[in-house]
């Protein structure tokens, strides 16, 4: 079920939403229930098939979580370890057998020469998310940041409807006490009103921006994986288009999660922070994708040693991290080839700072920070490139055509068509580099779990003059507001009539 869908909007959120408030004016523990068996619908409406496997893996990791605990209260270290390493071991063969094994097998017949298969595989929705999640929570029950006892509980916080398909990846110690809440399952009208207001905005990202770059960026790509050579006009179009679109999608999801959640009086991880405005790699991983940059660092970087152990073994770290980051986003060589690329990126800037530091430089003004910005954001187009491509070939013809190699534009003059797509790719970068993000917009209202106890700065809540675009947009509960957002959503109900409904990319991953 989507998220842009008239069965989700008018049918599935209006049930759950006012079942789980009549219920939490009783029980806060039924109200719970409530929560949780919606998800399970709601991730059932796709294929119920998979409803089996995903209780399945509740279940198993609930009583992993449980006898890892146990272990550890009864000063059982070999018997906790061994749990915790056969938990572990037993989600990556399931994330490996749905998502790789017939990709690791297609290797092996390419080598062998043989023909071994297993069939079609069909992928289950969210299945990296899911069990990600899951291993954050046995990781840090085995670290003694976590117990969980509930199994209502744990079943909310790993299948909870708005991260559940795509993210975030959630921690249990962010989650747990916010669903812990009594008051969690009473209706809070600001809540409601400014969740209401970020999932709009969602919304309209997907509808009128994410899925209308997506119109451009398609053809060229599918064009390129039929044979075709682009010209320099036509690569950087269907490049930058994509970037737009996944940029644009991503944040769109990220912000509707948030949104939804808000409504349940419940906040969600920052996700996403206009990422194309970084400077430098280091700065885009922390601003793309952070809850799944976050698991990497916390479970993967650090225990292999992170930067304790000299610049050879760092480096080494940052290579396998990021090569695993992009096999997680798909079995594929160009995954893999993004992932690897993106560890060059960031062996290079870590170089880069390591110089800087040792020659004492600083950074130059606003023209270097206008430099670095555009080499960032290159550097990312180029990754993208890899990772839409349908294979290896595909990608090289893109980059061939990025270059110049296939020419500069078919014909000696531009039509109506290229310059309206040259039109719609500079407002596109206009709205990613010159306005705000959702959460500066919303910052007022602590939106998300990092808000949670934060005191906000007044210039936070007053923008300086200059920022005027903030100022103007800063969401208020006004009736101006309200008949904008209104009339916003209005158009996205009657554009949803006329469009097809499109899934959110990240629900491939």
């Amino acid at each position: 079920m989507l998220f842009n869908s008239y069965a989700f909007i008018f049918v599935f959120f209006p049930i759950v939403f006012w079942g789980f408030f009549h219920i939490g004016k009783y029980s806060h523990s039924m109200a719970t229930a409530w929560l949780a068996a919606s998800s399970i619908f709601f991730y059932g409406y796709w294929n119920p098939i998979y409803v089996g496997l995903l209780l399945g893996s509740i279940i198993c990791n609930y009583t992993f979580g449980m006898w890892i605990a146990k272990a550890d209260v009864h000063g059982a270290a070999a018997r906790k370890k061994h749990v915790f390493v056969c938990a572990i071991s037993a989600n990556l063969f399931l994330l490996g057998y749905f998502k790789y094994a017939n990709f690791f097998l297609s290797g092996v017949n390419s080598l062998a020469g043989s023909h071994l298969s297993l069939g079609d595989i069909i992928l289950p929705l969210g299945i990296s998310f899911f069990t990600f999640t899951q291993i954050a929570f046995l990781a840090d029950t085995y670290q003694r940041k976590a117990r969980e006892y509930n199994f209502v509980h744990y079943t909310l916080f790993v299948t909870y409807f708005p991260h559940l398909i795509a993210g975030p990846v959630l921690h249990h110690q962010e989650m747990m006490p916010q669903f812990s809440k009594p008051t969690v399952s009473r209706l809070d009208w600001n809540n409601l009103a400014v969740g209401l207001a970020i999932f709009v905005l969602g919304l309209a990202k997907k509808l009128f921006l994410a899925d209308h770059f997506g119109i451009i960026a398609t053809p060229v790509f599918d064009a390129v994986a039929m044979g075709a050579q682009p010209t320099l006009f036509i690569a950087w179009v269907g490049a930058l288009a994509y970037t737009l679109q996944l940029y644009f999608d991503f944040s769109a999801y990220s912000d509707m999660a948030i949104g939804l959640s808000l409504m349940f009086n419940v906040r969600l991880p920052t996700n996403f922070n206009s990422p194309y405005k970084a400077t430098s790699i280091i700065d885009f991983w922390k601003r793309w994708h952070m809850s799944l940059s976050r698991f990497l660092r916390d479970y993967l970087y650090i225990p292999l040693g992170g930067s304790r152990n000299g610049k050879f073994q760092r480096y080494l770290n940052l290579m396998v991290t990021m090569l695993l980051g992009g096999l997680w986003h798909g079995a594929g060589w160009t995954f893999l080839i993004w992932g690897g690329l993106h560890g060059c990126y960031l062996m290079a800037n870590h170089v880069w700072r390591s110089i800087k530091l040792r020659m004492h430089w600083h950074d130059g003004g606003r023209i270097f920070v206008l430099g670095s910005g555009l080499l960032t954001f290159v550097a990312v187009v180029v990754g993208w490139v890899f990772f839409r491509s349908k294979d290896l070939s595909s990608a090289m013809n893109m980059l061939s055509g990025l270059s110049g190699m296939n020419g500069i534009i078919q014909s000696n003059s531009l039509e109506f068509k290229q310059i309206t797509m040259i039109l719609t790719l500079l407002t596109g970068c206009s709205i990613v580099w010159g306005l705000p993000n959702v959460h500066q917009l919303f910052l007022s209202y602590q939106p998300t779990c990092e808000d949670i106890g934060k005191v906000v700065h007044p210039s936070a809540t007053t923008s300086p003059p200059s920022n005027w675009t903030l100022r103007f947009l800063k969401w208020k509960p006004s009736k101006f507001h309200g008949v904008v957002y209104g009339t916003l959503f209005f158009m996205l109900i009657i554009h949803m009539a006329m469009a097809d409904n499109s899934e959110f990319l990240y629900f491939q991953f």
